[in-house]
């Protein structure tokens, strides 16, 4: 008995050791094509939230976030053919129902609106808070007053120009992604208001 338990213990170990082994070089020989794949959805998510752009700047700023986190926070600047800016991009997010949620942001040159917004990531429930990815939902972020923060509503339509009508029984869903934008357009703000003033010499 005690000879084959241990059998059995060996036998379970090793197979462990093996799967696990596969699994980890599976995983290393996909990981660049899935990283490739993420960089280059990004990419084409600067030029859908800014209209009018053909290339782009980084800016990338180190802050110290929540629980004095460090954290690079990196603005795309929008530029057209002549080279001059045509406003910003950036990325933010926040935790959903079931995970989070990953956006691409577009905000006009003056700093006032929203030009549009692209969900990159989510895992929300289907048929319920994934609508938050469907034209319905993100197209009411085109043109969006961001002051003094944006609101969303439940089961009626916006009234002021900062306002977005939450999902109908996703309002978890939609609420992250409005608590995403609010938390990230505060310190995109504040670092190109910062950017923007003269340099002292």
């Amino acid at each position: 008995m005690k000879n084959s338990s241990a059998a059995m213990v060996i036998v379970l170990t090793v197979t462990t050791v093996v799967v696990g082994g596969i699994l980890a070089g599976f995983f290393h020989l996909v990981y660049p094509r899935i990283e490739a794949n993420r960089i280059a959805e990004e990419k084409r998510a600067i030029f859908a939230v800014l209209q009018g752009a053909e290339k782009y700047d980084v800016i990338e700023k180190e802050i110290t976030g929540a629980k004095g986190k460090k954290e690079v926070v990196r603005i795309f600047k929008g530029l057209n053919a002549a080279g001059e800016t045509v406003g910003y991009a950036f990325i933010a997010e926040g935790p959903g129902f079931q995970g989070t949620i990953k956006m691409m942001v577009g905000l006009n040159i003056d700093l006032k609106k929203l030009t549009a917004m692209k969900v990159l990531e989510q895992v929300e429930t289907p048929g319920l808070g994934n609508k938050i990815s469907e034209a319905r939902f993100t197209d009411q972020f085109s043109g969006l007053l961001i002051e003094p923060r944006i609101e969303y509503l439940k089961n009626r339509k916006p009234e002021k120009p900062n306002e977005i009508q939450a999902v109908t029984g996703a309002t978890i869903s939609s609420k992250a992604v409005v608590n995403g934008l609010n938390g990230r357009i505060n310190i995109i703000l504040g670092i190109l208001v910062a950017e923007a003033k003269p340099k002292e010499g």
